[in-house]
């Protein structure tokens, strides 16, 4: 099984999840033209996606959806609600034909692959992250929660690869220029972790097993790669783990892909 993200941060995100003839798109919130491209990179074509989940309807995880269907005509998994909220905006029929609602907390088998998702607090309609199990492993994609709950936690327990969130620095979204109901929505239950909550998360994840940890969704104006990585690392140096040797530490580029990871016997990054 393999993982690499196309795009991740506050502008657009979508990640692909591999396992032989089995190809899963995590979010579509770049455009048509750009995820093809990604796509082609990892060899694969639009036509060739299994599968395409959604983990709520904000424009950052869905905007390539609609023009991304013509090629690609591929079911698309997402809560109830946020097939709902998609449609009440968009208004397209064609892609209401290729809705799955999935009640969160549930299943599905998609090629070799399980996807399981799990509910995260988050100011959408009925959000969430995905537990992806496979030959080699289990990854969890863990983004866009203004909390970890214990859903997360149960979700999170045991992966080999964490997908976490560190959005933005909070002193950074204090003194910024965000207007006041932006800087409580992202600072909320409902927003986005900070690097901090991030580095717990991934320090709780570590503790339970976990050997490769991306750093995404990051801000564009409140954080920085070197920010997140840095607050991460010190949390985990002060449990003994060195994240240059002990596990695989790295930050998910915000406008291109990332690097492939591989879960498996011989579990590498490339």
């Amino acid at each position: 099984m393999t993982f690499t993200t196309l795009a991740s941060g506050s502008l657009g995100n979508a990640a692909l999840v591999s396992c032989g003839d089995t190809h899963i798109l995590l979010d579509a919130g770049i455009s048509a033209k750009r995820i093809s491209a990604g796509l082609a990179a990892l060899g694969v074509k639009p036509h060739q996606l299994s599968a395409i989940l959604l983990t709520h309807e904000h424009s950052d995880h869905v905007s390539g959806l609609r023009v991304l269907t013509k090629k690609a005509g591929a079911p698309i998994y997402a809560t109830g609600p946020t097939c709902r909220e998609w449609y009440k905006k968009n208004r397209c029929d064609e892609v209401k034909d290729l809705f799955c609602p999935q009640e969160a907390g549930t299943g599905v088998q998609i090629g070799s692959l399980w996807a399981e998702s799990f509910p995260t607090p988050h100011d959408a309609a009925c959000s969430v992250g995905y537990s992806i199990a496979g030959e080699g492993g289990r990854m969890v994609l863990c983004t866009d929660l203004g909390y970890v709950t214990d859903e997360v936690r149960r979700a999170v327990e045991g992966c080999d690869l964490l997908v976490c969130e560190t959005n933005h620095d909070v002193d950074w979204v204090k003194s910024g220029p965000y207007t006041y109901y932006l800087k409580q929505r992202i600072l909320g239950n409902y927003g986005h972790l900070s690097n901090e909550a991030g580095a717990e998360l991934a320090a709780f994840a570590v503790e339970n097993g976990t050997k490769t940890v991306v750093l995404a969704h990051l801000s564009q104006t409140n954080n920085t790669p070197a920010r997140a990585y840095d607050t991460v690392s010190l949390r985990l140096l002060a449990m003994d783990c060195d994240p240059e040797r002990d596990i695989s530490l790295s930050v998910a580029p915000a406008g291109g892909l990332g690097p492939t990871v591989s879960l498996g016997r011989e579990a590498a990054v490339c």
